[in-house]
C-alpha cells in the first residue's frame, strides 16, 4: 500500500448543478488538485517533475463509481492512494467519504507521463514515485472496452481558451461535461451517474471543432467525442432514477 493523503472539501455553490448536486468534472478537478498537494508534499510537484525531468502527468483513463453525489455545501473527505505502477503506467485511487464516514464514491485514474515537447509517452523513473511508496508490477492493468458508435446523435462544439488547462490541452473536465451537455436535461434531471468509465485517447487542441456523440440504450449511455484526427476519447455512463428529482 502507497501513502495515504486526505484532505476536507466543501461543495461551494458555483460548483454545484441544477439538481444541487456536485458537478462531476469539477469534483474530478478538486480530486486531482489533492494528488497534487500529496506530490508536493512528497517533494515531486509537478513544477519539480517538469524541471527535471521536462515531463508531465496526463491521465488515460478514469473508471468511477458512485453511491451517490455530494450535495452543495456538504463537506467531504476527499482521500488519495497512488498503489502501483510500471514503465509506462502509474494506478491511483480516489476516496469519496461523507461527515459520518461512508464512502459515496470511488475513483480509479491511469496515469502516464508524457514528454511536454514531443506529447510522447516516456518510462516513469523509478526515483520519481519512489516516495509514494509503492510497488512496480510488470503487468499492464486493462482497462474498459468501448465499443464504436454506429448510429449517434451529434452535437458539434468549438475549441476554446477557457477549454484548456496549464498545459495548454484540452482540460480532462472538458470532455466530460461535453458528454454531459448532449444529454437531454429532463434526462439528467430525473437520473443520477452510477458508474463512469472514461478513456482518452487523443489530445484536443485550441482552435479546431469537436462532435459530441452519443448513443442510449436505456440508462446506458455511450459516448465519444471525434475531431478530424478521429476518436479523441470514449465513455460509458450507468445511470440510475433520482428518488427525488429537483
Amino acid at each position: 500500500m502507497g501513502h495515504i493523503f486526505r484532505r476536507d472539501y466543501q461543495i461551494p455553490f458555483y460548483e454545484t448543478d441544477v439538481n444541487h448536486e456536485v458537478k462531476l468534472p469539477h469534483l474530478l478537478s478538486v480530486a486531482l488538485q489533492v494528488s497534487g498537494e500529496q506530490s508536493l508534499e512528497l517533494g515531486v510537484s509537478d513544477e519539480a517533475i517538469f524541471e527535471k525531468y521536462h515531463l508531465v502527468w496526463v491521465i488515460t483513463e478514469y473508471n468511477i463509481d458512485i453511491k451517490r453525489m455530494p450535495r452543495y455545501a456538504e463537506t467531504v473527505t476527499i482521500e488519495t492512494e497512488a498503489i502501483s505502477y510500471n514503465k509506462l503506467f502509474c494506478y491511483r485511487y480516489f476516496r469519496i467519504f461523507d461527515q459520518a464516514g461512508e464512502q459515496i464514491m470511488t475513483i480509479f485514474c491511469h496515469f502516464v507521463l508524457i514528454d511536454f515537447d514531443s506529447r510522447k509517452v516516456a518510462q516513469v523513473p523509478d526515483e520519481l514515485v519512489a516516495p509514494y511508496q509503492v510497488e512496480k508490477i510488470k503487468k499492464l492493468i486493462r482497462g474498459h472496452k468501448y465499443q464504436d458508435l454506429k448510429e449517434a446523435e451529434e452535437t458539434l462544439y468549438h475549441v476554446r481558451y477557457f477549454d484548456l488547462d496549464m498545459n495548454g490541452h484540452v482540460n480532462n473536465g472538458k470532455y466530460l461535461e461535453w458528454m454531459y451537455d448532449v444529454l437531454d436535461i429532463d434526462f439528467l434531471r430525473q437520473h443520477c451517474p452510477q458508474s463512469v468509465n472514461l478513456k482518452y485517447v487523443k489530445e484536443i487542441h485550441y482552435g479546431g471543432d469537436i462532435q459530441s456523440r452519443v448513443e442510449r440504450d436505456g440508462l446506458v449511455s455511450h459516448h465519444d467525442i471525434t475531431s478530424e484526427t478521429g476518436v479523441n476519447a470514449q465513455a460509458i455512463i450507468t445511470w440510475k432514477e433520482r428518488e427525488n428529482h429537483v
